[in-house]
């Protein structure tokens, strides 16, 4: 029985990886080689990372995803601020986090999340915060290098007008490779009023 990496994201549109790719540009102005970086085309929002599944259970999470978005119609999002999680004096994950229909996209997280509880998939633990995740630091990255590129987020002047528009929501598949992750689309579907 083959399995797959999959996950529940909202891809982002055009508009918003070239705002991100000139947002990681300015992040860059020396070769950091303790971050790794994602690449804007790979950027998305997480809803639900569903880990490997056997492939015959797509069309049941596609159903359920389907049901969980009934009733949800489609919203605007922002680009919005920098961070860091944990934090900026001990960064491990560096973000941009989303303003605009927040609530809509945590009502639809939440809803997605309950509905593939009956498939055997746990509720999330961690509180769902929106946010892209731009980069990664290395384990190896000293506390120095960490220092440094949190003071780096936090000078970094980022105004992102670009709204995006949220109509749909994507299971997608991800295949593990030396050079990086690489996402495809297995389905979507598309948000609507009940």
């Amino acid at each position: 029985m083959e399995r797959i990496r999959a996950f529940i994201a909202i891809e982002m549109p055009e508009t918003v990886r070239a705002a991100l790719s000139a947002l990681e540009t300015s992040l860059q102005p020396e070769q950091h080689t303790y971050v790794k970086w994602v690449a804007p085309s790979s950027i998305h929002l997480t809803l639900k990372f569903l880990g490997n599944i056997p492939q015959r259970q797509v069309p049941e999470i596609v159903e359920a995803v389907t049901h969980a978005s009934t009733g949800i119609p489609p919203f605007q999002l922002h680009l919005g601020e920098l961070g860091a999680f944990p934090n900026l004096g001990r960064p491990r994950v560096i973000w941009v986090g989303l303003t605009g229909e927040v609530d809509a996209v945590m009502r639809l997280q939440r809803s997605i999340d309950q509905a593939l509880v009956p498939l055997g998939f746990d509720m999330e633990a961690r509180p769902f915060t929106a946010h892209l995740t731009l980069g990664r630091l290395r384990e190896r990255a000293t506390h120095e290098e960490r220092r440094r590129i949190g003071g780096l987020v936090t000078a970094t002047q980022f105004e992102a007008a670009t709204p995006m528009s949220v109509r749909e929501v994507s299971l997608m598949r991800s295949r593990l490779t030396p050079a990086g992750a690489i996402y495809s689309r297995l389905a979507s579907v598309e948000l609507k009023d009940a």
